[in-house]
């Protein structure tokens, strides 16, 4: 036992002694290169041409079957309508369908009856933003009593956002470039690259037009412009 003991402690000091006696690894060998690391955004102007709304009737009686009747004739007017107006069957979706009771109290805080409210919503995609006015007037006048969420968007974005990406990666290289100029060095190889988008285009607050308007006698609605954002992150190794 103690020979194998002493052979293993032999061959462990001669494997520390030749490891002694290697050479160095070449320490001036960075494996972590010096970096320079910008981020840049791009962004493009889109006029939307798609509008989503969200179209509600709540009913509210002391009978269910009531407010059953009256939300079903309600909703069918209102679908009837959007159809009449040129909204395609596959753009009227419904989201929500609620029935609930609702207790009455007088008062003194004491019970006076149940009332029960049904809640039938959908939600309509429009692709003629001329006739959003219109649409709107129209089934308010048809029992509509909920209407929100109006969304704009628009139906291909793909070369919109492909441009936003363009313009972010060309801000990321100009700001790369204006950093090495400024700290009086030299930019390598590109090391890595991420773009993304920002999700949604966002509404344009700052005035730059494109407003779609509705006819005089409607709701009056406009679209405005969208934004749609791209960013970029560029690392360069500095020479």
């Amino acid at each position: 036992m103690f020979k194998y003991v002493s052979l293993a402690v032999i061959v462990i000091l001669a494997a520390v002694l030749l490891s002694s006696c290697a050479p160095a690894a070449t320490g001036s060998m960075n494996p972590y290169p010096r970096q320079l690391n910008a981020s840049g955004q791009g962004k493009v102007y889109v006029v939307p041409d798609l509008a989503y709304i969200f179209i509600g009737v709540r009913t509210q009686t002391a009978s269910l079957s009531d407010s059953l009747n009256q939300s079903n004739t309600k909703a069918a007017e209102i679908s009837s309508q959007l159809k009449e107006l040129g909204v395609a069957a596959e753009d009227i979706q419904t989201s929500a369908f609620n029935v609930y009771p609702v207790q009455n109290y007088d008062q003194n805080g004491q019970p006076t009856g149940t009332e029960y409210v049904v809640e039938n919503t959908v939600n309509v995609t429009v692709r003629d933003l001329a006739s959003l006015g219109q649409i709107l007037d129209s089934v308010v006048r048809s029992g509509a009593n909920s209407i929100n969420s109006i969304t704009f968007d628009v139906a291909d974005r793909k070369s919109a956002e492909a441009k936003a990406r363009e313009l972010a990666i060309q801000d990321a290289k100009a700001r790369a470039e204006e950093m090495a100029r400024l700290a009086g060095v030299d930019l390598g190889i590109v090391l890595n690259v991420s773009v993304y988008n920002s999700g949604s285009p966002t509404p344009v607050y700052e005035g730059k037009g494109g407003a779609v308007m509705s006819a005089s006698g409607e709701v009056p609605v406009a679209a405005g412009q969208l934004v749609i954002t791209a960013d970029a992150n560029i690392g360069y190794e500095i020479k």
